[in-house]
């Protein structure tokens, strides 16, 4: 088989934007390798699912030669302590991982959940808690969880994401050292972190990353923006990513099709003056997990 081609490895989220069977022909049609749907409303509830549905979409993906994700939904709080809704978030994680295995999905990506400020150490354990058990279902299932880090939030606010910054990453990184968990690294999340995307990179094992997540941002809060309309130097990440050990795919998170299309393009030119990017030389940065945790959790 011959090597992937940069363009080759960038991937478009899909999500609930079409069909799931739209998604594949779409997929294919404009020769995006890998892509990933939401399966939680329409048009792509899960109930609809059923085994007949899951096995045209298998079978399409695998004779276009396409790489098919799902991506939960972050609004679901991983991290929920509150009776039946406990029991739900476990059921709703599961059923996930049944959905990826019956569609030959190779990824599913997760989320940590969120905490209220006070509740920080009660709902940061029931989210590595749950993940644990998800994780050892999707052992037993022979599917891939991928972990995002989240968007931070204003100080002040009471609601924030897990984990949404470095120390906490590694956190839940070093609890659940199964290989099937690895990272969806969100760029335009670590971008305005005080880290940034480089500190991210330097912290994290990135041949412990699968995805990286790919929009533009403005440095300061949440957004997911075209390549161009932000501050992301995206051949300076592409070319720190690279020779940090990643060999996954990427993944456009921003707009309408169209636009993350011709975006697409835009990361493929930048790719193109990164230093060393292709082909891939310099170091692999080897520093232990370990130490890494020691160096950022303080």
């Amino acid at each position: 088989m011959t090597a992937e081609t940069f363009r080759e490895r960038i991937g478009i989220d899909i999500g609930r934007k079409l069909p799931a069977e739209d998604a594949v022909a779409w997929a294919a049609a404009n020769g995006v390798r890998y892509f990933d749907i939401q399966c939680d409303l329409a048009p792509n509830a899960l109930e609809r699912f059923d085994a007949a549905t899951c096995a045209a979409i298998r079978e399409a993906c695998g004779e276009q030669g396409l790489h098919l994700g799902l991506h939960t939904l972050s609004a679901v709080n991983v991290a929920e302590v509150a009776p039946f809704l406990r029991d739900a978030a476990d059921q709703y994680l599961r059923a996930y991982i049944d959905l990826a295995k019956a569609m030959a999905a190779e990824w599913v990506v997760v989320h940590g959940g969120y905490h209220f400020t006070a509740d920080y150490g009660l709902r940061k354990a029931a989210s590595i808690d749950r993940l644990q058990r998800a994780v050892a279902y999707a052992e037993e299932q022979g599917v891939q969880l991928l972990l995002e880090n989240l968007n931070g939030e204003p100080e002040r606010a009471e609601v924030h994401y897990m984990p949404d910054t470095l120390a906490d990453t590694l956190d839940w990184f070093a609890a659940i050292p199964s290989d099937h968990l690895k990272w969806a690294f969100t760029i335009n999340h670590a971008h305005y972190d005080a880290h940034g995307i480089a500190g991210w990179i330097d912290g994290m094992d990135m041949r412990r990353c699968e995805e990286v997540r790919v929009a533009d941002n403005n440095g300061e809060y949440e957004l997911h923006m075209h390549p161009g309309a932000g501050t992301v130097d995206f051949p300076d990440t592409f070319r720190r990513i690279e020779t940090a050990g990643f060999t996954g795919h990427y993944m456009c998170g921003w707009g309408a099709l169209e636009q993350m299309l011709e975006g697409r393009e835009i990361l493929v030119q930048h790719a193109a003056t990164a230093a060393n990017l292709s082909p891939r030389i310099g170091p692999v940065r080897t520093q232990s997990f370990d130490t890494r945790l020691r160096r950022y959790s303080g």
